[in-house]
């Protein structure tokens, strides 16, 4: 008999939902908010309200995608945690309100769990234990997995996740919403050494810290200005590439500390800044000259997605760990904790 698993993800401004049977993916739908471009960030509120539009049609269309009917279906997994808290509640009450109707168990999914499981999507996968640089709008963390439902983070960061540094700076160069990508893609012709900024500093081994990057870059911006009012006009590629490199330096140093310390040798990274052109390319070739097994999920897998919530839900299903009628999102949820 089949298992099919219908899974909701509306951590923040993505609507998405994907069916999985048998752990494997048959469809995956993401359904982004524009509106926010306009507010150059994320507003709650107005990402709660797009979430209650989007959700009916996206999930439709991905049960469609599947060819599976609302009948078929043996579980309903939503994310539950870490997120936005209007939007977790946007889908967990859709899928509880489906589960009900449908007389179905509920799975009830940590975000940044799934993150890392979206390495088991398709192969090739990482074998146990191996180390997870995740990095995110929301959060940076090296998680070491040693299961499919058993991870301990060993390093996060104490304040701004990678991506934030990587969207605020992009917003003080004036670069519309979402401004991570953008930062990329100027890179690409910059000189990434043609500007210093400072790596962070941390008491914890393996932590992160990018407030002080943000305010550096801030301050720099502020006194070549006064000097030049074109100055960011006209150097933007090199900007980028400087910022870029300085991040994604801070993020494979801590990376390979943490390697060398636990003597593991598969290596993955995942989250939306896995996306990076830049990360990409350089992990890589760490791993070449560490000896690591390195992996990196599709770009599809990266970004926030419902698949990587059903690949989770499926491992979940299997270990009979399904949550009630009274489970309550969190926006903060721990990734230690089922």
């Amino acid at each position: 008999m089949n298992v099919n698993i219908l899974a909701i993800e509306s951590s923040c401004d993505d609507t998405a939902a994907a069916v999985l049977q048998n752990g494997k993916i048959l469809s995956n739908v993401v359904a982004s908010q524009k509106v926010h471009e306009l507010y150059g960030g994320v507003v709650p509120e107005l990402a709660s309200r797009a979430h209650q539009q989007h959700i009916v049609p996206v999930v439709h269309q991905a049960l469609a995608q599947a060819g599976i009917t609302k009948q078929q279906l043996s579980a309903i997994a939503f994310t539950a945690g870490p997120g936005l808290i209007g939007s977790l509640f946007v889908g967990a009450t859709f899928a509880k309100a489906m589960a009900l109707a449908l007389q179905i168990p509920l799975i009830g999914v940590n975000h940044m769990r799934a993150h890392v499981l979206a390495h088991f999507i398709d192969p090739p996968a990482p074998q146990f234990p191996f180390l997870c640089l995740t990095v995110s709008g929301g959060h940076t963390q090296i998680v070491k997995v040693t299961d499919y439902l058993s991870m301990e983070v060993v390093g996060e960061t104490a304040d701004d996740a990678a991506g934030e540094a990587f969207d605020k700076t992009a917003k003080l160069l004036g670069l519309p919403y979402p401004g991570g990508p953008l930062i990329d893609q100027y890179a690409q012709t910059g000189n990434p050494d043609a500007f210093i900024f400072p790596d962070s500093k941390t008491h914890h081994p393996f932590g992160f810290s990018f407030s002080g990057l943000k305010t550096s870059v801030m301050y720099f911006l502020q006194k070549q200005t006064q000097l030049n009012p074109q100055f960011v006009e006209q150097n933007l590629p090199d900007i980028c590439a400087s910022v870029q490199k300085t991040i994604v330096k801070t993020l494979l140093n801590k990376l390979k500390k943490a390697a060398q310390h636990y003597q593991i040798n598969q290596i993955a990274i995942a989250g939306g800044v896995s996306a990076n052109s830049r990360l990409r390319t350089e992990f890589v070739a760490l791993g070449k000259q560490m000896g690591w097994q390195t992996y990196i999920p599709q770009f599809q897998y990266c970004t926030d997605n419902a698949a990587m919530i059903a690949i989770t839900a499926w491992y979940q299903y299997l270990a009979h760990d399904f949550v009630g009628q009274d489970a309550v999102p969190r926006a903060r949820f721990p990734i230690s904790e089922l």
